[in-house]
């Protein structure tokens, strides 16, 4: 029987997933495949053994190990960060090993020098776990809707975030609060940055941009906003307008150009995306032929990511078995067609905005702000203000009609330089009902 050697470089979290899923599903892959995979060698500097039934694994603290031994067939990295994943991906590489990765900030930002040293040493890339975790959205995008222009992506692909917006709007809890209980139960890290800040989404949607519209898509190409400024007001405004805050990636294909951006969005209740909660992700993909596709499911966790990374070995396995290697190409068009992209800038969008001004409760403070907005051209479709105790703050929400970034961003500097505002202003972009 034909047996494919996989050499893992980190044995942690996602490591031990692939490694548990190669063995517990042994038998079945054999029945599906004909072929047998075998975990050959691990490499990884913070463990002193293997747990027992990997014991014919080879363990080792230099990937060297792994990249000079024939015998290994597939280099699975999975220590995530920059360096030295970048180093160890281009080594296994340039040593003829086809390569599985599920580290999506390395591919958003080294992602083209990657898949050209594979296209340039005939080996594969794989690289489904590095979005959406256990959801097949890369082989769905490059394979199941290949026939499709595809129009539009857009989706919740970070599951501490959506978490966090959950149990703020089902419970009513601070932001500050929720972020701690979701450190204490491992669904956030210690440090959340890339997960709150919008950055770890933006890593993703980089990916799935390359692959959707033939362009090398950088993560400095998305503008990124986070949730860590939403606050339970926002919340309880966004329930009374019939939304649901929700971090999305947002992305239209204009044809000469294409949308890229990540922020908070207040999405319609009746929309599916406003109904996927706690640590869940779901992508929509719209393409010109199919329409709407929608994708649901875990987006982290041991086992969810370990199966995504053991079926992109599986496939490189079987095309080594037919002699097909880059029957499919990593980024679905073939390589001499990818091109450049050309980004929308931000300050085209049109879209509905809610906005929460902080001012103190004087007459005329309304009319002021009524009168900005005029002078930008920016439509009011409705107006909420709220008191709270005499000689405070007051929160004037406005929702408007369609109005264009540039002019908003233009009407909110001049907002808060009146001597009225105690706050900065909270602006938050609504989702069009048939998005």
């Amino acid at each position: 029987m034909k047996k494919i050697h996989v050499g893992l470089i980190g044995f942690g979290t996602v490591g031990t997933g692939l490694a548990q899923t190669l063995y517990k599903q042994k038998d079945r892959l054999i029945r599906k495949t004909g072929v047998e995979f075998v975990l050959s060698r691990v490499a990884d500097i913070n463990i002193d053994s293997l747990p027992e039934h990997f014991s014919g694994a080879t363990l080792s603290n230099d990937a060297n190990d792994i990249f000079t031994d024939p015998e290994i067939d597939v280099v699975v990295e999975l220590i995530g960060g920059m360096e030295p994943a970048r180093t160890f991906l281009i080594e296994a590489i340039n040593h003829g090993k086809h390569v599985v990765t599920a580290n999506k900030a390395l591919l958003s930002v080294h992602g083209k020098e990657i898949f050209e040293a594979a296209v340039a040493n005939n080996v594969e890339v794989g690289f489904e776990a590095s979005v959406g975790g256990g959801i097949p959205l890369i082989k769905s995008l490059k394979e199941g809707l290949v026939a499709n222009k595809i129009e539009a992506i857009m989706g919740i692909m970070n599951g501490t975030a959506n978490y966090i917006l959950t149990k703020m709007t089902d419970d009513g809890v601070p932001f500050d609060e929720v972020l701690k209980d979701a450190q204490e139960q491992g669904f956030a890290e210690a440090d959340p940055t890339y997960d709150v800040e919008g950055i770890d989404t933006a890593h993703k949607l980089a990916i799935l941009m390359t692959i959707a519209y033939g362009k090398n898509v950088h993560l400095d190409d998305i503008n990124t906003e986070g949730i860590s400024n939403i606050e339970p007001i926002d919340i309880e405004f966004a329930r009374e307008f019939g939304c649901r805050i929700k971090l999305l990636a947002i992305s239209h294909n204009h044809g000469s150009h294409v949308e890229a951006r990540v922020h908070p969005t207040m999405v319609p209740e009746s929309h599916m995306l406003a109904n996927i909660n706690g640590a869940y992700n779901a992508i929509q993909f719209t393409g010109d032929t199919v329409g709407n596709v929608l994708l649901y499911g875990p987006g982290a966790g041991m086992m969810p990511t370990g199966s995504a990374v053991a079926a992109d070995v599986v496939d490189i396995g079987r095309n080594i078995l037919c002699g097909s290697i880059n029957r499919v190409p990593a980024l679905s068009y073939l390589p001499e067609n990818i091109g450049t992209p050309k980004i929308t800038p931000m300050a085209e969008l049109t879209c509905p905005y809610y906005f929460r001004i902080t001012a103190m409760d004087k007459p005329g403070v309304l009319a002021t702000v009524a009168g900005i907005f005029k002078d930008h051209n920016i439509s009011i479709k409705s107006v909420i203000q709220k008191s709270r105790h005499e000689h405070e703050p007051v929160s004037i929400v406005i929702h408007t009609h369609l109005a264009n970034e540039e002019s908003v961003q233009k009407a909110i500097t001049e907002i808060d330089a009146l001597d009225v505002c105690t706050q900065d202003t909270v602006k938050i972009r609504i989702l069009l009902d048939d998005e």
